[in-house]
């Protein structure tokens, strides 16, 4: 793990035959959660890592270190399949029960090996080492047939550096390519804000809440979270359950008209948020051709990241959320609409070139009655 100077954690190897706490297979057990942790080089990454191995949780929680090349499971002649053809690297398990692996491989392959071990895992961590952009992960871990019911895509973490945070936010003039730290903001659904005590004493406060501007300025979705070595509550970053359109926490920011989610004055050009609304019944089949044109077309010269919303569908009582990630996207019932709630379409979009008007515009041809 590139950026801790700390030992690793004291671990054995696991013997398989010892594990007495089994399970029989049943379709009430709900998958195993998968937690995606990015961030900058030197941002804390492993610190987190390590921590969440030597804390005493009481969870048994397993850690994949995974290094990607350009495409997902690639290095395939750095892989040690073992016996048999066994394709996990090092399995250990540590003094609270953890596991700790390394994958080099196909990361569905390494998953069901995970979840087909004898003793039930509580959650799954992913280290996302030399891999920029989380988004190919979510698409595996979210909406593919690879891996059924097993695991499930519960969160993407992203560490950031206080300290050094504006500058990995910067351009660099010698290089065409955008700020890597652009995108592990855009995607996350935490921030991890770490290293504050390394921020001046005496303008700290001031210091803090400019970094919590600009990472809204390009995420105003995410929960931001303030740490020293990436010592945070557990609770906080375990079983957020982002992308389970049952789960109503994450609607929240979405139901209040108070809060304003779009960002201001900043260039088409640069990532930022922002949030459409409609009160007016839609149709879902317009709204599905109208996301995969923007979504998959890329029409109008948008460039989407995520996208997440509540809509009013026709002729149905029920709360509809949307959620996508790049490509792929999901639009499901949630809940039957409150009494008090004022039914409406509020569509927040996280990306590059967003154009508010065009936006709006072009979401009312997918109103009831349009053509």
């Amino acid at each position: 793990m590139e950026d801790s100077d700390e030992e690793p954690p004291l671990a054995v190897e696991i013997n398989d035959a010892a594990n007495s706490n089994q399970f029989t297979e049943s379709s009430e057990i709900p998958p195993v959660g998968v937690t995606v942790i990015t961030g900058y080089l030197g941002s804390g990454k492993s610190t987190l890592i390590n921590y969440i191995l030597k804390a005493q949780h009481g969870k048994k929680i397993a850690v994949i270190l995974n290094e990607f090349g350009e495409e997902l499971g690639v290095e395939r002649a750095m892989i040690n399949e073992g016996e048999e053809g066994n394709l996990v690297e090092e399995w250990v398990e540590l003094a609270n029960g953890c596991i700790c692996c390394t994958v080099k491989h196909s990361l569905v392959q390494a998953l069901e090996q995970l979840v087909q071990r004898k003793e039930r895992l509580d959650h799954i961590l992913l280290e996302t080492t030399g891999l920029a952009n989380p988004a190919p992960l979510a698409s595996v871990l979210w909406l593919d047939d690879q891996l059924e019911s097993d695991v499930r895509l519960d969160s993407i973490i992203t560490v950031v550096d206080a300290k050094n945070l504006r500058y990995q936010l910067k351009p660099n003039p010698d290089s065409s390519s955008f700020p890597e730290a652009y995108l592990q903001i855009a995607f996350a659904d935490v921030i991890i804000l770490n290293k504050v005590d390394l921020i001046s004493q005496d303008d700290s406060e001031a210091v803090l809440e400019e970094l919590e501007k600009e990472i809204r300025d390009v995420n105003s979705l995410a929960n931001i979270i303030h740490s020293v070595h990436c010592q945070v509550d557990l609770s906080k970053i375990l079983n957020c359950q982002a992308y389970d359109p049952t789960h109503a926490a994450h609607l929240e920011a979405l139901l209040k008209e108070n809060k304003s989610l779009t960002t201001k004055g900043l260039h088409d050009s640069e990532v930022r948020t922002l949030c459409i609304c409609d009160a007016q019944q839609i149709d879902l089949d317009k709204v599905r051709i109208w996301l995969e044109e923007l979504l998959w077309d890329k029409k109008y010269g948008m460039d989407v990241y995520r996208c997440k919303g509540i809509l009013r569908v026709r002729n149905s009582d029920e709360l509809h959320t949307l959620q996508g990630v790049r490509e792929i996207y999901e639009i499901v019932p949630s809940r039957k609409w409150r009494n008090e709630e004022i039914q409406m379409n509020k569509i927040v979009f996280i990306g590059r070139f967003l154009n508010e008007e065009i936006l709006l515009h072009s979401l009312h041809t997918c109103i009831v009655g349009t053509n």
